[in-house]
């Protein structure tokens, strides 16, 4: 299984359209308040104000509701000014290398949202914590052209451990022939598997893989069976059917040993030979490696083409025959639909996310299929919306910068790029 620019993280601005339509709308009403000083009231929007108060405080109350970044924008022209190597918007900042951690990173910002908007209908489905599952260490640098050493990936692991992620995925116990950037897991592995403050689970093909995961270490281990036929053949040189088959004894010897083992769905929306794939095909691939005892299953859109169109019936079929604390998403930012496709999972009942460190990513055998979504913009957007994920959003900025330069390449992360740019622009002033 194998990212607009908004560099403080505000909501769209309205259309000016938009803004001029309520400002006619108050004006008129408010000229209109002398004709209707009779009648002591002001219709705003279907609500009244007495006589005694002014249309301006009323007209002030209904946009702070309608457009919330006004109070984001307000707030920023209450906050400090820049100077040469910080950029802080409200009371508290640090600089972590040439990471700025301000308001936005901040519990204060979490709480302000947590407070009200979380409350709204819209809203309201989504859990309060999200577990998110880092695969960048495994998924994220598999498809990577140029070797990146044992120490680089144990380093990174450290350092993704660091930031408070409970899950990371560290690496792959595949034939090296087929995917030589991870020929390394036993060093890998033997290194960091008594690492403490996360589960650190490696993906194991079949029966072999599993006994060498084992012999180095591993504590948690993970299977992928594909929801496409054609992809099973190329990805992994066999039908749907003989990879379950394959997974069974897996799971029965994990069983043996106490071994937890996580499964994955490849190909849940759609396949790069095959197309769209029946949400009903998901369903069984999902059913099948949750009977053999995986306890949690995530569902893949590796070449990301999902929309929230797409990935509602998926996983309507899905939770139909799994339950839904088991399930996992695990989406591509191909079209740039990952954030969405997130929001809506969430708004489903969904409270585990598969993401990947500076949106590293890509599979071998799916052509055109680009980089996960970044940890970094799942993290941003879930403390947004007053989630919970335990993740320290500046350390997080850090790996991925480290990692990124490693790869010498800018962070697939749009937030880590926005606010690298604002800390950019802000010590050059």
């Amino acid at each position: 299984m194998s990212s607009l620019e908004e560099p403080l993280g505000f909501d769209k601005l309205p259309s000016m359209s938009t803004i001029d339509r309520v400002q006619r709308f108050s004006s008129s009403a408010c000229r209109s308040r002398a004709d209707d000083a009779a009648m002591g009231n002001c219709w705003i929007e279907g609500r009244s104000c007495s006589t005694s108060n002014s249309c301006n405080e009323d007209y002030e109350e209904y946009t702070r509701e309608a457009f919330p970044w006004k109070r984001h924008t307000r707030d920023i022209s209450r906050g400090d000014s820049f100077n040469q190597r910080t950029l802080s918007l409200g009371r508290n900042h640090r600089v972590f290398g040439n990471i700025c951690d301000s308001w936005y990173l901040s519990d204060q910002y979490e709480s302000k949202c947590n407070e009200k908007d979380i409350t709204n209908k819209i809203l309201r489905g989504i859990p309060k914590f999200v577990k998110i599952v880092e695969v960048g260490p495994r998924d994220g640098l598999q498809n990577e052209k140029n070797i990146v050493s044992a120490s680089v990936k144990i380093e990174l692991i450290h350092r993704l451990v660091s930031c408070g992620l409970s899950v990371v995925e560290a690496t792959s116990f595949v034939s090296p022939k087929w995917v030589p950037q991870l020929a390394d897991a036993k060093d890998v592995m033997e290194v960091v598997h008594n690492l403490e403050g996360a589960r650190l689970p490696v993906l194991t093909p079949n029966l072999k893989g599993f006994e060498a995961a084992i012999a180095a270490g591993a504590k948690d281990i993970a299977v992928f069976a594909s929801a496409s036929e054609s992809f099973s053949k190329s990805n992994i040189n066999c039908s749907i059917e003989e990879s379950l088959v394959r997974y069974r004894a897996v799971t029965r010897a994990a069983k043996e040993l106490s071994i937890p083992v996580r499964g994955y769905v490849s190909c849940a929306i759609g396949c790069p030979v095959e197309g769209a794939i029946p949400p009903s095909r998901v369903a069984y691939v999902a059913k099948e490696l949750y009977n053999m005892g995986c306890f949690e299953i995530s569902l893949g859109d590796t070449i990301g083409v999902g929309t929230p169109g797409t990935v509602v019936p998926m996983l309507e079929a899905v939770m139909a025959v799994v339950p839904v604390e088991k399930l996992a998403v695990h989406f591509h930012d191909t079209y740039g639909q990952s954030l969405s496709n997130i929001l809506i999972s969430l708004q489903m009942g969904i409270s585990i996310v598969d993401s990947s460190i500076a949106g590293l990513g890509g599979c071998p055998y799916a052509k055109g299929a680009s980089g996960n979504v970044a940890t970094e913009d799942v993290v941003y957007m879930l403390n947004g919306l007053g989630v919970k994920t335990n993740v320290d959003l500046a350390k997080l900025l850090m790996a991925g910068d480290f990692i990124s330069k490693h790869l010498g390449r800018p962070s697939g992360s749009k937030t880590a790029v926005a606010l690298s740019r604002v800390t950019a622009d802000a010590s050059k002033i």
